[in-house]
């Protein structure tokens, strides 16, 4: 999003009483096809696109009239801290490119650009999503719906993962599906509603390959892959950095990465220090324990591929654990940003708000 801050997006305000020559010009030299008015105090009035001033002069309107008339006075915004995936939503519905960010109060605080929303630079990278379990953990919740299509605050945890893909610059997503998985090729389609092309991978359901054994299947698309490939889980709310994740892959020469976070317990007990003779050494008041754990998230080098045995279940950190028995370098990379599994109820529930 452009804050009101951006000296390019200060370029874009008129004042009510502004001539259709000016809202050109400003629209001109702003570069975004669109021009924001506002009263004296900073509140948005309205919005005028490049399309509404050719709609004007063809209607008959002279260049030095009030644009004020040809404008938009109920134009569709948003408020402060909206996600991105809802602003891309909101886009798609009502076919517009920019949406303003407004506060409670009706001031204009931003703007949001197509152009920025899925505009991020254009990564070689394919995405591949895990999406085939059949979620057991999560009870009846997944009888009838696969577990990365239970929705989150409106959306389905699968879309929130393919839009943060798109939105940080990866064009071609693969979502392996398995249980269920029409569902999801019904929802996501070719991927042009979503920014991207999407393909699939199938895998039984009544014999699921594990969460490596389906990249196997990557080699049988018409168009392979070509450069190194982000894996991830279906059933993770992230916001992790994409093409961070990809340099810090590069940059160290690793055939894998493993996304890492902190996984943090905290013991509602007092625990003792004993010896084997019972001899205490000391008592520590409800200690807080800290571990390192996979966050179900690779970059892994499209050689490796050949590693994975065909129509057989495989756990990815096999192929990682093989890569660290031929000492070969293997990547930890510690997640940035939000990150939440939602595999068992509890983890669902608080990501929903419901805990």
């Amino acid at each position: 999003m452009r804050h009101l801050s951006d000296q390019r997006l200060q370029a874009l305000l008129l004042g009510p009483e502004a001539s259709i020559r000016d809202a050109m010009r400003c629209i001109d030299q702003g570069g975004y096809e669109i021009a924001l008015i506002v009263d004296g105090e900073g509140r948005l009035l309205a919005t005028l696109t490049d399309g509404d001033v050719r709609r004007a002069l063809l209607g008959g309107a002279t260049l030095d009239q009030a644009v004020a008339p040809f404008a938009s006075a109920r134009p569709t915004t948003v408020q402060p801290g909206e996600d991105r995936a809802a602003v891309l939503d909101l886009m798609r519905a009502r076919s517009i490119a920019h949406i303003p960010e407004v506060d409670p109060e009706g001031h204009l605080t931003g703007v949001h650009l197509l152009r920025d929303v899925i505009g991020a630079p254009i990564l070689p990278n394919t995405a591949v999503v895990m999406a085939g379990g059949k979620g057991t953990r999560l009870g009846k919740l997944t009888h009838t719906t696969p577990k990365p299509m239970l929705p989150v605050a409106g959306r389905p945890i699968l879309e929130r993962i393919v839009l943060h893909l798109v939105g940080s610059g990866i064009r071609r997503v693969v979502l392996s599906i398995g249980y269920l998985g029409d569902q999801i090729r019904e929802h996501f389609g070719d991927g042009h509603d979503f920014g991207c092309r999407i393909d699939y991978l199938t895998e039984p359901p009544e014999r699921p390959l594990g969460t490596g054994g389906p990249l196997r299947l990557l080699q049988d698309l018409s168009e392979p892959p070509t450069a190194p490939l982000l894996v991830m889980n279906g059933d993770l709310l992230t916001s992790f950095s994409v093409s961070g994740i990809l340099g810090a892959h590069t940059t160290a020469g690793a055939v894998m990465t493993i996304g890492m976070q902190s996984y943090v317990h905290d013991i509602p007990f007092g625990v003792i220090h004993a010896d084997d003779a019972g001899t205490i050494s000391s008592l520590e008041e409800k200690p807080r324990a800290t571990w390192t754990v996979n966050a179900g998230t690779y970059v892994i080098e499209r050689t490796l591929l050949d590693r994975i045995p065909a129509g057989t279940p495989f756990p990815i950190t096999q192929l990682a654990e093989g890569c660290l028995a031929r000492g070969e370098p293997v990547l930890g990379w510690m997640l940035d940003g939000d990150w939440q599994d939602i595999g068992r109820p509890h983890e669902l529930r608080a990501a929903r708000g419901e805990a």
